[in-house]
């Protein structure tokens, strides 16, 4: 397999090549044994976070070191930045950033979890992907 392109870190391009590869984990590492379930949604999570701060990155600007979508996300509105209602549920997926990733008396996340944070995740990307890359023009 050939490497992947690489950018600088405050190239907004970068981050949805991670972003991409962050869900790609996600969809990909199910069914596989001794894989928690929680870890897919971190992945899923993951990828959102990266999406939302490469489109920050192509406006640039500035935000805070946090995994919270949330805070994220608010920093989106706050610059005025195209956000379908619908991504207004990517908050939830903060809870995967941190809790989940060590050992804890939580409930342990559901097949359905899975589902859910990757179609949120891919929501997310696909709403960043269409701000950041430009349509091909028409002599392309």
């Amino acid at each position: 397999m050939p490497p992947l392109q690489r950018f600088e870190p405050d190239d907004p391009r970068e981050w949805l090549s991670r972003a991409r590869s962050n869900l790609l984990r996600a969809r990909t590492s199910r069914g596989i044994e001794g894989l928690y379930l929680e870890d897919i949604c971190f992945d899923a999570q993951q990828a959102a976070e990266k999406a939302i701060k490469a489109v920050l990155v192509w406006r640039r600007v500035d935000f805070p070191k946090t995994h919270d979508l949330g805070v994220l996300l608010t920093l989106v509105r706050d610059e005025h930045i195209p956000l379908p209602d619908e991504l207004a549920q990517a908050r939830r997926l903060s809870e995967y950033a941190v809790s989940t990733r060590y050992p804890s008396r939580g409930e342990p996340a559901s097949e359905e979890d899975c589902d859910s944070a990757i179609r949120c995740a891919e929501a997310v990307l696909r709403w960043a992907t269409d701000l950041i890359t430009p349509p091909p023009s028409a002599k392309d």
